[in-house]
């Protein structure tokens, strides 16, 4: 018996002592967590000391290519807050100091605490309670401070503007979201980034680097100080500033031309690849998207159907008419089914047998070489062209090689994919495959006469205003381009390759001349004689795209001069008309005003009338 008790006694022994080792191992686990893992423990007691006071840069400033200053940055002050800190005061009083409601002061103070809407929240970090006050706002808080015990002021930079214009392209700043914050640690909750244009391709050159300031506390909380005399504080470091490629007076100008119109206006330097203007109407004072009217004005602008906020220069999708005809010979000479004396006949249109209609055409002489069709714009020119690059089995065994190879071409042309501008929101457009067709056509055989409409730009091909621009720099340049850019210049740094190297496409470069001969008789004597200068060779040509919902839209593209070009540009106006009603005098200003510097005596009147003609499109008139 005395033995078996003695067996209980010492098997309880043991298990008394794996019980104790357990709480022991337990608390130890517990202390390495806290102590060396988990920061959260630290930090607050770092906090009941110290105070980690953020200090902002500098944003990088914005200069156009003539070193007009564009976007630069302003003080401003925020009430920052510390929850722990806060004791009893006069919330009235607060409220009146600040001009806000007691129902603003509630629902702020709530939505610091929701960790939902503010991820990372803790009683012991500052929080933005108020945003962009102003330096009489922040000196008559600064007087009464005193009264409300974890509040304190902050200085900020905030975006000020030196133009008007170009809103679109420079893009605006905004107050960073969760999804921000947990991608990019460099934010956190009250932080501002691009979120459109330079100001977001920009962003990482832009922002700089946060400074610290490390302030100690003594035992009622009150700050006595910087810790260890600031040996621990970082300068920030203020943000890259960025030369723009644009010229803003130009830039102002085309914004000018297009008041009251719906369309856009883009001009490249060929040899560079650097953007001149790019001109998207509507568009929108930037100004209207700083300080505390940001958000009545930026809901003001998202409500008008005109979409002011919508980039249509590099966003807006269009067929691009009969600016796609250029492009169309170039593919055809590469191919081998053209030469540029082959001859084809216009009878006022084009038609096969089994054909259901015709692309019209309108009066000229025929036959035509490609020349003459380029001039001209003859629409059965460039049907004759597809049709035979599809339809001969002798070329290409199947009309879906045969589109494969067209289509392989205009890609290296720059249509169908995205060309990379530093911007974002860039569209790709549209080309279609032959698997597309394939299937639009269930199995059943298809050819050039199915879909026809192609060979003029029409159909489902689909091009934004840069990439019509880009194919008018592609022949300025005799078969090559330097990726469209905004920025020219970056502080200290170099641009990226990709916005300096030459691109060739897969255009043959001696096929180019028939091409350039062509659209410099359109300007002679063709379609866009309302481009003619008598000192400068201006090369041309016009588009006018069918639309199904009211006017056809009128477009144009062009370069100048034909031999060492300076400029190419394109024209894209909504609802328009025929090409040389509208596109082609906003074009031919535009030229005057780069190569000139201003706009000549004779073409006033041409000024006048631009300035005077409304175009609104069907949904708003």
């Amino acid at each position: 018996m005395k033995q078996n008790e003695k067996y209980i006694l010492e098997s309880r022994r043991y298990i008394i002592i794996g019980v104790v080792l357990c709480v022991v191992a337990v608390f130890v686990i517990r202390l390495f967590m806290i102590q060396v893992v988990d920061s959260q423990y630290k930090n607050r007691a770092d906090n009941n000391a110290l105070v980690n006071k953020i200090l902002y840069p500098a944003r990088g400033v914005i200069y156009d290519r003539n070193d007009n200053l564009l976007v630069y940055n302003q003080s401003t002050f925020e009430v920052m807050l510390v929850m722990r800190d806060i004791q009893p005061f006069d919330t009235l009083d607060f409220c009146r100091t600040l001009g806000i409601t007691k129902e603003f002061f509630d629902n702020r103070i709530e939505e610091i605490k929701d960790t939902r809407r503010n991820p990372g929240y803790s009683s012991y970090t500052p929080q933005v309670f108020r945003s962009q006050l102003s330096a009489t706002e922040s000196g008559i808080f600064q007087e009464k401070m005193y009264k409300f015990p974890g509040f304190y002021i902050q200085n900020r930079p905030i975006r000020m503007y030196g133009t008007e214009h170009a809103a679109l392209l420079l893009g605006y700043i905004g107050e960073v979201n969760n999804r921000d914050i947990e991608k990019d640690k460099f934010y956190i909750a009250g932080d501002y980034s691009g979120r459109t244009g330079v100001e977001q391709s920009y962003e990482n050159l832009l922002r700089g680097e946060k400074g610290i300031e490390i302030l100690l506390r003594d035992a009622h909380g009150r700050i006595i100080g910087k810790y260890e005399d600031g040996k621990h504080d970082k300068t920030p470091v203020p943000g890259t500033n960025l030369k723009l490629a644009i010229d803003i007076e130009l830039q102002a100008y085309g914004e000018k031309l297009l008041q009251n119109k719906v369309g856009s206006v883009v001009m490249i330097e060929p040899e560079t690849g650097e953007i001149l203007c790019l001109v998207s109407s509507p568009s929108y004072d930037p100004s209207l998207l700083v300080g505390r009217q940001r958000s009545p004005n930026y809901a003001m602008l998202e409500s008008n159907p005109l979409k002011p906020l919508f980039d249509r220069s590099i966003m807006s999708m269009y067929s691009p008419g009969s600016t796609f005809k250029p492009a169309q010979g170039l593919v055809f000479l590469e191919a081998g089914t053209l030469t540029p004396n082959k001859l084809y006949t216009c009878a006022n249109g084009f038609t096969l047998p089994g054909m259901n209609g015709k692309p019209g055409c309108h009066s000229h002489g025929s036959p035509l070489s490609l020349v003459g069709a380029l001039a001209t714009s003859c629409n059965s020119y460039f049907c004759w062209g597809l049709h035979d690059m599809l339809d001969d089995r002798r070329i290409y065994p199947t009309v879906q090689e045969a589109f494969d190879k067209w289509r392989s071409y205009m890609t290296s042309l720059g249509y169908g994919t995205r060309l990379g501008i530093d911007m974002p929101s860039e569209n790709r457009g549209y080309l279609p495959t032959s698997q597309f067709y394939d299937n639009m056509n269930k199995g059943r055989r298809w050819s050039s006469r199915t879909i026809i409409s192609t060979a003029i730009g029409q159909g489902e091909i689909l091009a934004t205003p840069l990439q019509i621009c880009n194919l008018a720099a592609i022949i300025a340049n005799r078969g090559y381009y330097v990726v469209p850019h905004i920025v020219k210049n970056i502080e200290n740094n170099q641009l990226d390759s990709t916005y300096t190297s030459r691109r060739r496409t897969a255009i043959s470069s001696e096929h180019f001349d028939s091409i350039v001969e062509g659209m410099r008789n359109a300007v002679v004597y063709g379609t866009c004689t309302g481009l003619y200068m008598p000192d400068i060779e201006v090369c041309g040509k016009t588009g006018t795209v069918e639309n199904f919902k009211g006017r056809d839209h009128s477009a144009c593209i062009a370069f100048a001069p034909r031999e060492n070009p300076k400029v190419a540009i394109s024209v894209f106006i909504e609802n328009g008309g025929w090409g040389a009603e509208n596109a082609i005098p906003v074009a031919r200003l535009m030229l005057e005003k780069m190569l000139y510097g201003e706009v000549s005596q004779t073409s006033k009147w041409i000024e006048d009338r631009v300035m005077r003609t409304v175009i609104l499109p069907y949904y708003v008139q």
